[in-house]
């Protein structure tokens, strides 16, 4: 009697998940929406293939030095490593580069499809998940970023969510401004502080400003190491990080918000070039979105901080402005559902010359507003 053959468990690796049918549905009709509101803008479809050579990410991944750190890679037949896109804005630099005497300028395109991180999975956080991107290239004024900013806005109306979010924008420049004043000039330390205002939200002024310091202690008892800045280094970064509060009588989004937090901004950057820069793209940028009348559906938040290597100018997050529910039927909040910003530094990898660039990508799926 021969031994039973072993039968082998059904069951997906960490981070990966099937889709029913219900799920696809709902993806296929909100990337139906995106589209359509795309095209109205006159972007025009593109698609690059899964595999890239992992050298056309290049220092955007975690660890160059271990191909197979933040990406899944393998090597052809000539030896050269190849990596599952990691994102769709790589690619397209790299496509721009290629094609660069073909394509039109500026040139306008979206893009969707599956990215892949090799990274650790957790509650949201898949290694498979859709993106779904938007870019100019080639155009450096601030009529690019306001459009796409306007663009977005669009969409969610589109998607029944009209008065449910806020286009949250910055201007990495000005942040950049404010550390320079302070005396923070080394990337690393730079870093612990953009994470330590991205944590606004999550844990307030006073949990900010513990990691600006020496560092936090949550409930739990775990230490979260912080910036280890001095106390005159972290009032200008705790009043800037407070400076889109909107004071008394002032609505938060409107015309009179916007030139006020500038006001407030200006006296924090002291005489930093990029600093000035930054704040004259956001008033060329607000006074386009004032003029369109997309006012309070796009508001300045100096709260916002994306990649510190990647964005190079202004930057945005889209917010849901109404609490969801977990799997325990809690409230939480989601969180962004979009973001993007402008990056003038990735396609000079491919090309010499400067070629300016701004889009969105990390679209998710947003819930409907909890009864």
């Amino acid at each position: 009697m021969t031994e039973k053959a072993k039968l082998i468990a059904p069951r997906l690796p960490r981070g990966f998940e099937d889709r029913t049918p219900g799920e696809i549905a709902a993806v296929g009709a909100m990337i139906d929406t995106i589209k359509a509101v795309y095209e109205r803008y006159g972007f025009d479809p593109v698609e690059t293939p899964l595999l890239e050579l992992t050298e056309t990410p290049g220092k955007f991944l975690p660890d160059t030095d271990r191909p197979n750190a933040g990406v899944f890679s393998l090597q052809d037949d000539d030896e050269q490593w190849m990596s599952l896109r990691y994102d769709l804005t790589a690619p397209l630099a790299r496509y721009f580069a290629e094609n660069f005497e073909t394509l039109p300028k500026p040139y306008r395109s979206y893009r969707r499809g599956y990215v892949f991180r090799n990274e650790k999975p957790g509650p949201g956080r898949f290694r498979q998940f859709m993106q779904f991107d938007a870019d100019t290239v080639g155009a450096g004024g601030p009529e690019a970023d306001a459009e796409m900013y306007m663009m977005v806005a669009d969409v969610m109306d589109e998607l029944g969510l009209a008065g449910q979010y806020v286009v949250k924008v910055n201007n990495r420049k000005v942040l950049d401004g404010v550390l320079d004043t302070a005396g923070i000039t080394s990337d690393e330390q730079k870093l612990t502080v953009l994470r330590a205002i991205d944590k606004l939200d999550k844990f307030g002024p006073e949990g900010v400003k513990f990691l600006l310091g020496a560092g936090r202690k949550d409930e739990s008892g775990d230490f979260t190491k912080g910036a280890g800045l001095t106390p005159t280094q972290i009032e200008p970064i705790l009043a800037y990080v407070d400076s889109g509060v909107p004071g008394p009588g002032v609505e938060k989004g409107s015309n009179a918000h916007v030139i006020a937090t500038i006001n407030t901004l200006a006296g924090l950057i002291g005489g930093s070039e990029a600093g000035l820069q930054g704040l004259q793209e956001l008033a060329s940028i607000f006074g386009l979105i004032s003029a369109a009348g997309f006012s309070g559906r796009v508001i300045l938040d100096p709260s916002v901080v994306r990649g510190l290597e990647y964005y190079t100018g202004p930057v945005f997050e889209i917010e849901l402005t109404f609490k969801v529910q977990n799997e325990k039927g809690q409230d939480v909040v989601f969180g962004a559902v979009g973001s993007g910003g402008r990056y003038d530094g990735l396609i000079v990898r491919f090309r010499r010359e400067p070629v300016p660039a701004t889009g969105c990508s990390d679209w998710r799926l947003p819930p409907r507003p909890s009864a």
